[in-house]
């Protein structure tokens, strides 16, 4: 129960406070924490940072830090995407899946410890933006990443809009809560087909306390990220990515690896060769002796 309670908290303080990386906790916790498997773990988790980005956008949009010119061109692609990456995650191994997972982790680490451009906060200039299409296939990669792996996509969708969309720093975050929350909510219904289809489920309790635990986080988080130096905050939180990325990588590459290698012949068979070569080496030495 202290995992469930703390990893939720830190769900929602990090969606609060960059909107991103919610997922990136939420799949480990409920893989090696909780125990839950691999593909329930994942629709778990979307519905759990869906639920909580809903929650999180909400002072975002009573400031109007949200931009919904790029809710319209980044995250509509992104839930196509993200509805090709969940039937291909529904067709990966898990191994794979979680491999691949911690190469975002990685990515985003790198993502995150670099230095922001200079962006203006105080106004855009909408003739600077990127083209719509650009933005769109943006958000397509970023949709079929969360579809594949679970994660949120916030990585990818904040910096895209920091540089593709011209947006600032919060306006970004308070977009991504948004996309993020579509996002999610394609790839929970389309995972939860597969797991009704091969007699797998969620846990609804698990899903509840995270949500409501992650929400205070998100609203602790929202306050945080307006008093504290986000680019430090960021390069923490991009060293414990760095950190959780590789040990997923080495966890479940090593047990790929492993798989994958041919197993040595079973205990029996090994005892029943042993007696073989000795009755023929008795066999041998008898008609020596005679």
């Amino acid at each position: 129960m202290f995992y469930i309670l703390t990893g939720s908290l830190l769900i929602g303080l990090t969606l609060g406070l960059l909107g991103a990386g919610g997922s990136a906790i939420t799949v480990p916790v409920l893989i090696y924490l909780v125990g839950h498997g691999t593909k329930e773990s994942i629709t778990e988790s979307m519905a759990i940072v869906g639920m909580i980005s809903i929650a999180a956008a909400v002072p975002y949009a009573t400031s109007k830090q949200i931009d919904w010119r790029n809710v319209l061109f980044f995250g509509l692609p992104g839930m196509l995407g993200t509805l090709v990456g969940a039937w291909l995650g529904g067709l990966a191994a898990e191994a794979i899946q979680l491999v691949v997972f911690g190469g975002v982790l990685l990515a985003a680490a790198l993502i995150m410890l670099r230095r922001p451009g200079k962006t203006d906060a105080a106004g855009e200039d909408s003739s600077q933006r990127s083209p719509a299409w650009k933005i769109g296939l943006e958000g397509i990669v970023a949709g079929i990443l969360t579809g594949f792996v679970g994660v949120g996509g916030g990585f990818l969708i904040v910096p895209a809009l920091v540089l593709l969309g011209k947006l600032p720093m919060r306006l970004a975050i308070g977009t991504s809560l948004v996309i993020i929350a579509f996002q999610a909510a394609v790839g929970f219904t389309k995972y939860e087909f597969y797991l009704l289809a091969n007699n797998m489920s969620v846990d609804w309790q698990t899903i509840l306390i995270f949500t409501v635990i992650g929400i205070i986080g998100s609203i602790i988080g929202r306050q945080i990220n307006t008093r504290l130096n986000q680019q430090k905050l960021k390069t923490v939180f991009a060293g414990f990515l760095l950190l959780l990325g590789g040990f997923v990588i080495v966890n479940e590459g090593g047990k790929y690896l492993h798989a994958s290698v041919p197993d040595a012949a079973p205990p029996g068979i090994v005892h029943a060769n042993q007696i073989q070569t000795k009755s023929l080496i008795s066999v041998h030495n008898n008609k020596g002796e005679k």
